[in-house]
């Protein structure tokens, strides 16, 4: 289950791969792409922090900011992004409230076994603070595709 479309988003806060605080609140006037990964530096998760940064200017020029949600450590994340050069926020959400509060966290399947786990999910959030676009089925190299050919505003 996700949030729904016209939902106002919930708010949030947390603290990025640099270690800085940010919230909701600073993106507001903006629209923002937040998207949930299960783990930095795996595979899939690699090839659409990548993707996200390979299009960044472009959803720039569109008036669009991207945040990375995931369970990881700051350090983590700070490893990430460097490594892959992301040009953008990672937030550190360790205690899973943002997650928990955009209903990204349940039950998954891998190779026949079940666990809890981060979905893969992307929210757009319109400039209102407005859930305008929600991917359940994210496609991990067209995860910029997938937003742009959506969205509507």
């Amino acid at each position: 289950m996700a949030l729904k479309i016209g939902q106002k988003a919930p708010a949030w806060s947390g603290v990025n791969q640099n270690g800085k605080s940010i919230s909701s609140d600073e993106f507001l006037g903006k629209k923002v792409i937040l998207f949930f990964y299960p783990k930095a530096s795996t595979p899939g998760c690699t090839v659409e922090a990548c993707n996200f940064r390979d299009h960044y200017s472009e959803l720039s020029e569109k008036g669009f900011e991207v945040v990375g949600v995931s369970a990881d450590s700051v350090k983590r994340q700070s490893n990430f992004a460097t490594k892959h050069n992301l040009n953008y926020n990672l937030i550190a959400d360790e205690e899973k409230s943002i997650i928990m509060a955009f209903e990204a966290w349940g039950w998954k399947k891998f190779m026949g076994k079940e666990y809890e786990g981060i979905y893969r999910h992307t929210y757009v959030i319109n400039e209102e603070g407005i859930i305008a676009q929600v991917l359940e089925k994210v496609k991990t190299k067209e995860a910029t595709e997938q937003v742009l050919d959506n969205f509507e505003n």
